[in-house]
């Protein structure tokens, strides 16, 4: 056998992806999202072209590479099934044998099974044949035993154009849709747990979103604005460039503080918030909105609440969340990387002037009544028109990691 065979031949990044395979007459608008998001994503990193092959990219990797920073890169984008590191070869059995068995004999398992997909028909053997020659070189070489339901490694084989591309770890990609192809929305972004993640789960259909948030700041401390700038800047990653809205709010909520009744405060400072948001996504031109409220969590997301504050808004509010209990959003936080920011002590501006029993079963007539006695429309105006805009961008240099 051939010392360190495999090293002798170039390695490239193998990535798949699943569901804008089934789009059909827009599956290259699709493709070319995606491609650009990995280009960009990769920037500084690895900068070698990016080449399309059926249901899959190959970007070929310099002889001195480091892996850690683009898997770590290639995990932030959104529509990858999976990625691998693959070793190129000739479409040469006896080669694809060896280099296999080397590979494999530098693994730790018991079992194994060999998986081929033969993509370049014209290759004369077909995938069973091709398995069964690997396995058994494998085999000889490592004395471990085939198991095709439930093995420990398995070698991959794709038969490919003119090259065969062999790799053991298929390391797990986001999925869903790149973003960039859905349109865009606004989403409402405080900086507690709930409202990244709908925001991630909505990127993950496409959508590229722009942040608003409210604070009641000289009355609350900063933390709030820079929990959510940091938050901005994890979600970045995953769409690459944002604008984050922050909204003064304080002038809206005293005003509502002396004119409403205190149960119905904190359903008229939401009613207040999607209006203001509204504003946003009117200037933009983007046809949504998006929050992160799950039915019955706290007092204002009851469903007849959710609907006396939804009665502002003529643009559709997206509640990704809206089905999901506390510990399922927050496995997808830590997942996400927005955790650790999400649970630091800040003060939230709803948790400002809030009563202590707030109505559940809000009377949308009663609601009406109060705002008409009011004049909230000047006051978010201002608030809408004093926003301080910040801008993210990922990567943040071209050299980093």
């Amino acid at each position: 056998m051939s010392d360190k065979l495999h090293e002798k031949f170039p390695h490239v990044v193998l990535i798949h992806y699943s569901e804008i395979g089934l789009k059909g007459a827009n599956r290259k608008t699709f493709e070319r999202q995606l491609a650009k998001n990995i280009n960009r994503t990769l920037k500084g990193v690895l900068d070698t072209p990016l080449k399309q092959i059926y249901g899959r990219f190959v970007i070929p990797l310099p002889d001195e590479f480091r892996w850690e920073p683009i898997q770590n890169r290639l995990s932030k984008v959104i529509g990858l099934a999976h990625y691998s590191l693959a070793v190129v070869l000739p479409q040469n059995m006896e080669t694809i044998c060896q280099v296999a068995a080397e590979v494999m004999e530098r693994m730790d398992f018991q079992s194994f099974r060999v998986t081929v997909r033969r993509i370049q028909k014209k290759f004369p053997m077909n995938s069973d044949k091709i398995a069964a020659e690997v396995g058994a070189a494998i085999q000889k070489v490592t004395g471990k035993r085939v198991d095709l339901k439930n093995p420990e490694a398995t070698c991959f084989v794709d038969i490919v154009e003119d090259m065969a591309l062999l790799y053991t770890v298929k390391y797990p990609g986001i999925r869903g849709l790149p973003v960039g192809s859905s349109e865009q929305a606004v989403s409402l972004l405080s900086s507690g747990i709930d409202s990244p993640v709908a925001s991630w789960k909505i990127m993950t259909r496409g959508v590229h979103l722009t942040f608003v948030h409210f604070h009641s700041a000289p009355y609350t401390s900063p933390a709030s604005i820079n929990n959510t700038k940091r938050l901005v800047e994890v979600l970045t990653q995953y769409q690459l460039t944002s604008r984050l809205y922050c909204i003064p709010f304080l002038e809206v909520q005293q005003h509502i503080m002396m004119n409403a009744s205190p149960a119905y405060r904190v359903v008229l400072y939401r009613r207040s918030m999607l209006r203001m948001a509204q504003q946003i996504a009117t200037q933009l031109k983007v046809p949504a909105l998006v929050t992160g409220e799950s039915i019955g969590q706290v007092a204002s997301q009851t469903l007849t609440n959710i609907r006396v504050i939804s009665e502002v808004a003529e643009l559709p509010i997206l509640r990704p969340l809206s089905g999901s209990e506390k510990e399922e959003i927050i496995r997808l936080a830590r997942e996400i990387g927005t955790y650790d920011i999400s649970i630091e002590p800040y003060e939230d501006c709803c948790s400002l002037f809030v009563p202590q029993h707030p109505v559940t079963k809000a009377n949308l007539d009663s609601v009406h009544q109060m705002e008409e006695k009011m004049e909230l429309l000047p006051l978010e105006k201002k608030a809408v028109e004093s926003a301080e805009v910040f801008t993210f961008k990922f990567p943040p240099g071209e050299n980093g990691s």
